[in-house]
């Protein structure tokens, strides 16, 4: 009797530990109790990666037990036992690392060498044969109304080239909803996902900057992270007198390792060219440009960890001007070293996921890096009954 009793709870243990549980976990300031956007968060068994939305949240599944690493640039790493976790939403508060070093950093190089270095070894380091899973998204805005959304699980496989990255695209699943103008989707603002994917480890965003031309047309400042020791803020913003430069730039990146760790391109309002009077048909006026990317070092792996992306324009019509609204959203989910084994009719060669059907096999979006927000869900349930 004891032995059948004894099997009976092996048995039971053995099938809670294989179930595949949900759980939810916000990420919060201690200090604040504000909810924290943007911080990391690893499954440790699994090696997925995560990143916390607007409201600070995160969901996964996971089966069986696995620690939980919790990192944002601003605060100190925390790591959760599994034991602690609780189905239930879970609050991690992180603890701001306070360091109050924002002094300019005073060197004998100039500031253009500088960054010519960290790009360079950071293009080096990317510049590797690998494979990123990736949750992607797109939301569309037309004259100041939500008209379209994709998303989609992809795979980015990476191959180094003559010290640059190319990509291959490879859809695992995806979902689009609402609809699209002719005039609109047939171009829209240079939105191609290999591109972007190529351009974030090529680094493409700082060419301006590294033009021997450009460069005097930026004012360039380093100054020490105000909430990490371990790192440097440099800022690379247009002179007055320029005629060329739009773009400011701020690259965080680490001065021993010579890596970046983020950069935000931005343009000022006072930096927007005015509309010409007679602009010509089908000519596009930016009106707003923002682009941030995050990079993840683990031990010798460097590679791109997540990228927010807004752009705004006015399009020039023959009768009229249409606000195109564009913002799209890269979170690696996986870093694998084995690259997939796959034909050439499995590659994706459209310039976004609009372009395919979709394949929709399992609730990836809950899970797969970015959880939408209440608003982005109520956005999402619009554009589907419009369907």
């Amino acid at each position: 009797m004891k032995k059948l009793i004894l099997l009976f709870v092996l048995c039971f243990n053995v099938s809670v530990f294989a179930q595949k549980i949900e759980y939810s976990i916000v990420v919060k300031d201690i200090e604040t109790q504000l909810p924290i956007e943007n911080a990391a968060v690893l499954i440790m068994k699994t090696k997925q990666t995560l990143i916390s939305n607007h409201d600070g949240k995160v969901t996964f599944m996971l089966t069986g037990a696995s620690n939980i690493q919790v990192s944002e640039t601003n605060y100190e790493k925390v790591t959760l036992r599994w034991g602690a976790l609780k189905p239930d939403m879970f609050v991690v508060y992180l603890k701001s690392n306070n360091n109050k070093l924002d002094e300019i950093v005073v060197s004998k190089e100039k500031p253009f060498k500088t960054l010519s270095k960290i790009v360079s070894n950071s293009r080096q380091k990317l510049a590797d044969s690998y494979r990123l899973k990736v949750y992607v998204r797109e939301f569309f805005m037309l004259d100041n109304k939500y008209s379209y959304y994709n998303d989609g699980l992809v795979n980015f496989q990476f191959v180094a080239r003559q010290k640059k990255v190319n990509t291959t695209l490879l859809v695992e699943q995806n979902r689009s909803y609402g609809l699209l103008e002719t005039d609109v989707s047939a171009d829209l603002k240079g939105y191609n996902l290999n591109n972007i994917m190529e351009n974030y480890s090529n680094f493409k965003y700082f060419d301006p900057l590294l033009d021997p031309k450009t460069k005097k047309e930026y004012d360039f400042i380093t100054k020490g992270h105000p909430k990490n020791k371990n790192y440097y803020v440099m800022t690379a913003t247009p002179l007055n007198k320029s005629k060329k430069a739009i773009d400011s730039f701020e690259i965080t990146y680490d001065p021993e390792k010579k890596l970046i760790i983020e950069f935000t391109i931005s343009i000022a309002p006072g930096n927007i060219p005015e509309t010409e009077e007679k602009a010509s048909i089908g000519s596009k006026h930016i009106t707003r440009s923002f682009v941030k990317v995050n990079y993840r070092t683990d031990g010798l792996d460097y590679y791109v960890l997540s990228s927010n992306e807004e752009i705004a324009y006015d399009l020039i019509l023959k009768d009229k001007v249409k606000n195109i609204q564009v913002r799209n959203n890269f979170v690696t989910t996986n870093f694998n070293r084995n690259n997939f084994t796959y034909s050439e009719s499995d590659v994706f060669k459209e310039k976004s996921l609009f372009n395919k059907k979709n394949k929709i096999l399992t609730n990836y979006w809950d899970i797969s890096g970015f959880v939408a927000t209440d608003e982005e869900k109520a956005i999402l349930s619009s554009l589907e009954f419009k369907m």
